[in-house]
């Protein structure tokens, strides 16, 4: 526990990290959560890849 833990606060300040003992400040995020009146953009997903089965044969 100490400057060189990366777990402990302290240890997170010396390195320069963040994490759940040292989160980010909420104005620095990057990703901001939406406003309630915004509408979502719908994602559209590629179609899964048909994948052929293949069998061992006897002998």
């Amino acid at each position: 526990m100490g400057k060189g833990d990366k777990r402990s606060k302290r240890g997170k300040i010396f390195a320069g990290s963040f994490g759940n003992t040292r989160p980010k400040p909420k104005n620095n995020r990057k990703h901001k959560a939406p406003k309630e009146g915004a509408v979502e953009e719908t994602v559209k997903k590629t179609p899964a890849k048909k994948v052929k089965k293949v069998t061992k044969s006897d002998g």
